[in-house]
């Protein structure tokens, strides 16, 4: 590493590049492994592009599978960073503050896994056009599809180039000029909120699909969000935390925490009524439901998927509510899992898959991805934790040699 940087933009992206790809035996392991799922997605993409989504598990019936499953849930990760934006510039935390660049570094994976969610659900990159204004139908303002496009474009551009400036000064050692991206972290609160509320809308406003026409849909959809996004930074940060010599205050933690027992209990109570609603007073709208928790017809594929999300919920959110180490890492980590693995869970599949069983026309159809399917999911999993890496590297490393310069 160098004591002092060179001039120019050049050199700051060439010194991050160099930074990315520095480490150890483990690290370069690391990365290999997720180059290793990248190539065999894009092969699994390739058959996909070659014979159509006839490869998926997809059906007439079941047309958004684990795609879309994906798209949805990481859609709400990538708006958890606003739970640290919030505090560190609102409130002025100074602990969150110094993670924050973590957390939107995180956002921009999410936001990047969830474009290729899209993309590949749409069954080809040549199908965007349809969406690019004056060559395709745009139907703005009509369309929330469109809605939803702008949102998540908007907010991937708010995320990279806010940090992206900070750290571009933090490189050159100066301090950032509050009034060229200060008025962007704020607007990126709000939009944090819109790109959920806005997926959100495009189930609530399918009036076929009684299982989504909720409206506690959008507010649980933030809710999930908030639990399960700042898991995965606190993930994150006991990685950092336990293999770098970047030095994380225990402080962190323990508001990560409180912020997401808050949200995980909000998210259950939101999730019981939604079971009450349905089964107490029920109706034909409600097959899609039982469909869900206890099987329709014989049909019963996801009765254990939904089961094991709401035991997971329940045990991360107890977990983080009583815990007895007082932030030990390893506690903290199998919390984290637990919760983010619940929600992902039932903010997936337990939320597409039953909207469409059964049909209109009362048809009831499982839908089990294929194996091409399941290659394509963890490739682009892949190479939206490759993203992060390759942003929080650099990022760690300006940041330490700051830190450096303050204490000399």
């Amino acid at each position: 590493m160098t004591t002092t940087p060179k001039k120019g933009f050049i050199a700051f992206i060439m010194d991050c590049t160099r930074w990315s790809f520095t480490g150890g035996i483990a690290y370069m392991i690391y990365l290999l492994v997720l180059l290793a799922l990248i190539v065999s997605g894009i092969y699994a993409y390739s058959q996909q592009f070659q014979h159509g989504l006839i490869i998926t598990g997809m059906s007439d019936i079941v047309s958004w599978g684990l795609y879309i499953s994906n798209f949805t849930f990481f859609v709400g990760v990538a708006a958890a960073a606003v739970m640290l934006i919030l505090p560190a510039y609102i409130l002025k935390d100074k602990d969150l503050h110094q993670v924050v660049i973590i957390g939107e570094g995180v956002a921009v994976g999410a936001l990047v896994m969830c474009l290729l969610f899209i993309t590949v659900d749409m069954g080809g990159p040549l199908k965007v056009w349809h969406m690019i204004p004056g060559i395709g139908q745009f139907n703005w303002p009509s369309s929330i599809l469109t809605w939803d496009m702008l949102v998540l474009n908007g907010y991937l551009a708010l995320n990279s180039l806010v940090p992206l400036y900070i750290l571009y000064c933090n490189y050159h050692g100066r301090k950032p000029v509050g009034w060229k991206y200060k008025p962007f972290v704020f607007l990126s609160i709000f939009w944090a909120v819109s790109i959920h509320m806005t997926t959100a809308f495009l189930y609530q406003g399918l009036p076929a699909r009684p299982f989504w026409n909720n409206p506690l849909l959008g507010p649980r959809f933030l809710a999930s969000a908030f639990a399960a996004g700042p898991a995965v930074i606190m993930m994150v940060l006991i990685v950092i935390k336990e293999n770098t010599d970047y030095a994380i205050d225990s402080n962190i933690f323990q508001k990560l925490k409180r912020i997401i027992v808050a949200s995980a209990i909000i998210n259950l109570v939101m999730l019981f009524s939604e079971v009450f609603k349905e089964f107490y007073t029920f109706t034909h709208h409600s097959l899609s439901a039982q469909y869900l928790f206890f099987g329709l017809e014989g049909h019963d594929s996801l009765v254990p998927w939904i089961w094991t999300a709401i035991s997971l919920n329940i045990l991360g959110t107890l977990l983080f509510a009583f815990d007895p180490t007082k932030g030990k890492p390893r506690y903290l980590m199998v919390a984290a899992i637990s919760l983010f693995t619940g929600i992902w869970i039932e903010k997936g599949f337990g939320l597409i898959i039953p909207g469409f069983v059964p049909s209109p026309l009362g048809e009831v159809v499982d839908y089990t991805p294929s194996i091409l399917e399941i290659q394509v999911t963890v490739g682009i999993l892949a190479a939206g934790a490759f993203v992060v890496t390759m942003l929080i590297k650099p990022a760690l490393a300006i940041e330490m040699r700051l830190r450096e310069k303050a204490s000399m």
